[in-house]
């Protein structure tokens, strides 16, 4: 396991906040601060970049199953292509920040989607859209110059819990909802930033100054499953990437600070313990210093090579 050490950037807030928590409840100040709170500044696009905003990826699904896709100028050759998927605890959050847009200047196609959020549906209905979108993404390669052989997701908190289960449930049609169900879900690669693995090992390893008692009625992690996760385990191992390891899943890199009080670093060893026992390619980086986000220029290297390792090397 690789340490950094380096300034966190923790940058811009979320550009809308929908649907916010109850503030009656008791974990509601937390929960509304991670809902906001979105741990990167909006990278820049190249000029002659080509944006498509509010594709229909579930048609007559609403605004929440829209994605935006961030192409290079005059591509005409297939682009890897790179799922960002938002955070904000489930209840909130936004395809409109999109902190992996930059790529679209490294010869990536970048498509940035909304999801259901909790206050909509409960699970599965996120992991459902997810790979909704993926499989549209899949459905629509050739007319944006899309390479469907070449699909990585990256996510954070609660997106990297979605792109975690993204890619430990490729080899399952469990969660196949929406359209186009001839096509295939699986990413090639994923890299998870921070993101919940084990719902029942939350609180087991909170910090002491945790915004969240995560065994609570009113945790992130209840309003998702629809009950307490010490309660309803049985519906908080169904939403755990941890339980769909197998050796068939992608390249893993996951990333967390060591100072994480909302999503506790343990979460992302449980996923590369788990990885690893299964013989899948993973590294994890903990990032000395920072908390509930990451950023700087060592943390976007990783990320770089990473990508470029798994889906632009080879071809």
């Amino acid at each position: 396991m690789t340490k950094f050490i380096l300034p966190l950037v923790c940058g811009a807030l979320l550009c809308q906040v929908a649907d916010a928590p109850d503030t009656r409840s008791s974990n509601a100040p937390a929960l509304r601060r991670a809902a906001i709170r979105e741990p990167f500044r909006q990278a820049d696009l190249p000029t002659d970049a080509k944006i498509v905003r509010d594709l229909e990826y579930i048609p007559g699904g609403g605004e929440r199953n829209w994605l935006d896709l961030y192409l290079p100028a005059n591509a005409t050759n297939p682009l890897p292509v790179i799922v960002w998927v938002h955070g904000g605890a489930w209840r909130a959050g936004s395809k409109e920040n999109c902190p992996a847009q930059r790529f679209v200047a490294r010869g990536y196609a970048v498509a940035s989607i909304n999801y259901r959020l909790s206050q909509h549906a409960v699970f599965p209905a996120q992991i459902e859209d997810c790979k909704a979108a993926i499989r549209w993404l899949r459905a629509h390669s050739a007319e944006y110059h899309l390479d469907p052989e070449r699909f990585a997701a990256w996510g954070s908190s609660a997106g990297g819990h979605l792109v975690a289960l993204l890619g430990t449930t490729g080899d399952t049609t469990e969660f196949y909802k929406g359209g186009n169900l001839d096509q295939s879900s699986r990413v090639q690669a994923v890299v998870d930033w921070f993101g919940p693995t084990d719902f029942t090992q939350m609180s087991k390893f909170s910090r002491p100054d945790s915004k969240f008692d995560h065994d609570a009625s009113d945790a992130p992690e209840a309003l998702l499953i629809g009950g307490p996760v010490q309660a309803n385990r049985d519906k908080a191992a169904r939403a755990n990437p941890i339980t769909y390891v197998s050796k068939a899943d992608p390249p893993f890199l996951i990333m967390h600070g060591n100072r994480d009080n909302l999503v506790p670093y343990q979460q992302s060893e449980l996923l590369r313990d788990a990885l690893q026992k299964a013989g899948v390619p993973v590294t994890l980086k903990i990032v000395e210093g920072a908390g509930h986000g990451l950023g700087g220029p060592e943390v976007n290297r990783t990320v770089e090579e990473f990508l470029d390792a798994h889906l632009k090397e080879k071809h």
